[in-house]
């Protein structure tokens, strides 16, 4: 999967109508070169892409400038990546990271149906790994590699767990809420 193809669609889809620099801008003071690995030429390489793939719409309206719109496609995809993105474990955190960025473009039910399967998920690789663990005889040294492990998935528990509280006792504007900037085409154009 492809945090920074998530992100350009999110952000595409978040104003309705967005140029490269406006997407590399957000994206960028969102911090998403670092949690997310997000590069300028990978937004317009991604950009690029969603229009062959049928995902993007451009319009060169604004002379010197291309804009974006998504399309239905798009938006089926940008909904498909964004649930895998909740739900499945990755061993790299940039895909939860981009899904966490687009959050409210779920319902609230949604949202914490995908962190459920997401919880059992890593509930069954915390399991292995203590399994593995216990089990490790030679390389003792090995043995290191399953401790991270179990501690990176009670630590992914912990949290999984909380946010879905959190979600269910109502923070954040979900999809479909008042106030909500999960809405397609709700950001406020800053030009």
């Amino acid at each position: 999967m492809s945090a920074t193809r998530l992100l350009v669609l999110g952000v595409v889809r978040g104003y309705g109508r967005a140029h490269g620099y406006l997407i590399g801008n957000d994206l960028m003071s969102w911090g998403a070169d670092v949690w997310a690995n997000v590069k300028w030429g990978s937004i317009y390489h991604a950009l690029k892409q969603g229009v062959k793939a049928g995902h993007l719409r451009e319009d060169w309206t604004v002379p010197g400038r291309t804009d974006y719109e998504l399309t239905e496609k798009g938006e089926f995809e940008f909904q498909r990546l964004l649930a895998d993105a909740m739900r499945k474990p990755e061993p790299r955190p940039d895909m939860l990271a981009a899904g966490l960025a687009m959050l409210p473009a779920l319902t609230r039910g949604q949202a914490v149906s995908l962190l459920e399967i997401r919880l059992s998920a890593v509930e069954a690789i915390c399991k292995e790994a203590d399994g593995q663990l216990t089990g490790w005889r030679e390389p003792p040294h090995v043995r290191e590699l399953y401790r991270l492990r179990v501690a990176d998935a009670a630590n992914d528990i912990a949290w999984t767990r909380d946010l879905i509280e959190r979600l269910n006792a109502g923070e954040y504007a979900m999809a479909g809420e008042p106030g909500t900037v999960g809405k397609a085409g709700s950001w406020p154009h800053p030009d």
